[in-house]
C-alpha cells in the first residue's frame, strides 16, 4: 500500500502524517484542517502506533501534550489529565512547553518553535 508507513490504527483511532515537519503551531493547524487533533497517546497500543510512523520517517514527531501553568506538569491539549506517560529517563526536565516522541516512543519536553513530523489523530 502507498499508505504503509503513514498510518496506523489503535483500538478505535487511525493516526496519520502528512510526512512534513513544522512547528507545534502549524502542527495543530494541519490537524485542525484535516478534522483531527496532533496525536496524543492515551494508552502503550497508541504509543506505540505512533511510533511506528516516527520511525518509518526516522525523525522525532510533537504530540497534543504541553505544559500547564504549574511548571514542569504537563497535560493533553484539549485539557485533560495524563492518563498514560512514557517519558525518557529524567523528562520532563526544562522550561520547554511542548512534547515530542523520540524513535524509540519515549517523550521529551522540547520547545514548541522546532520543526517536528506532524502525526494527527482521527
Amino acid at each position: 500500500l502507498t499508505l504503509d508507513g503513514k498510518i496506523a490504527i489503535a483500538g478505535d483511532k487511525l493516526f496519520a502524517s502528512t510526512g512534513k515537519t513544522s512547528v507545534f503551531e502549524e502542527t495543530e493547524a494541519t490537524c485542525q484542517a484535516a478534522h483531527g487533533s496532533i496525536a496524543s497517546p492515551r494508552n502503550l497500543n497508541e504509543n506505540k502506533a505512533i511510533q511506528r510512523i516516527v520511525g518509518h520517517y526516522n525523525t522525532y514527531a510533537y504530540l497534543g501534550i504541553i505544559e500547564s501553568d504549574d511548571p514542569g506538569k504537563f497535560h493533553f491539549r484539549n485539557g485533560d489529565s495524563l492518563n498514560f506517560t512514557n517519558w525518557y529517563k529524567n523528562e520532563p526536565s526544562g522550561s520547554e512547553k511542548c512534547v515530542e516522541m523520540y524513535h524509540d516512543g519515549t517523550w521529551n519536553d522540547k520547545a514548541c518553535d522546532t520543526y517536528r513530523l506532524t502525526v494527527c489523530e482521527f
